[in-house]
């Protein structure tokens, strides 16, 4: 198994991304925390982690919160011995945010998505990095979308706040790699089996005037398949990733859009 005795942690676990990510990692045989706003969500993936055979724990962790993150760092470390994985699959709620102009919207809306997925990495990777140091080895990793790299519509400040979570992979991976840490990310399309993008179909749909199997459609279009990738592929990636097969990748940010990017 890619991963086994690996220490991990996910947070935003109980989301679409997050809770495929945790059940790769604990289907390649690591022992993972599933971390949430919500601890009945949380607890719903572990179940089903559990109910195939793998290890894992839930807990109610808000990923904006730096107290709460570094004591639940800190339980993990007491009763695992390490930490060996940090995958930080937060979001947020994007209503408010999301099919508006750029034109029509203020400051305060607009970096709330620049300020809230940014600090969350930014708490997430730093504080895990303090336990990974002294052991001299750990995986941070994260995960963008298209928008970092390609210019869209009606996202507000969507598209900046993950063009500022690859920056600050980059930036941290030059700083902990010397010290045994990887640092990297993956970057899937607009995935329709996520419930996010369900959402943002809705907040969207009216402005646009398509319907959602036109809206999915319209996201697997500039795909080289003409499809866009499942949960468990960019799942599969994540674990192959954490692994120590992958040892020779680090600061960057792999592209799973399926050639709706050029690299």
């Amino acid at each position: 198994m890619l991963l086994q005795d690996k220490v991990a942690i996910v947070y935003g676990g109980a989301g679409a991304i997050g809770g495929a990510v945790a059940r790769a990692f604990a289907a390649e045989g690591a022992r993972v925390h599933v971390t949430g706003r919500s601890l009945e969500a949380a607890r719903a993936v572990v179940k089903d982690i559990t109910a195939n055979g793998g290890q894992a724990e839930a807990a109610e962790v808000d990923a904006l919160d730096e107290a709460a993150i570094g004591r639940h760092l800190q339980d993990v470390v007491d009763r695992d011995g390490r930490v060996d994985i940090s995958f930080n699959a937060v979001g947020i709620p994007d209503g408010d945010i999301l099919g508006k102009p750029v034109t029509e919207i203020g400051p305060e809306l607009f970096m709330r998505p620049v300020l809230a997925y940014t600090s969350s990495y930014f708490h997430t990777a730093r504080l895990a990095a303090r336990h990974m140091i002294p052991q001299g080895s750990g995986v941070i990793m994260t995960v963008t979308a298209l928008l970092s790299r390609k210019g869209t519509t009606l996202n507000g400040g969507y598209g900046p706040a993950q063009a500022a979570k690859e920056a600050l992979t980059r930036d941290l991976s030059a700083e902990l790699a010397p010290k045994g840490i990887r640092v990297v990310g993956v970057r899937p399309h607009g995935m329709p089996e996520a419930e996010s993008m369900r959402d943002v179909y809705d907040a969207k749909a009216d402005v646009l005037g398509i319907t959602w199997e036109q809206f999915q459609g319209f996201l697997a279009a500039d795909t080289h398949p003409r499809r866009v990738m499942h949960l468990d592929e960019v799942a599969t990636v994540a674990a192959f990733l954490a692994s120590d097969r992958a040892g020779g990748m680090t600061g960057t940010t792999v592209n799973l859009t399926m050639g709706s990017l050029d690299d």
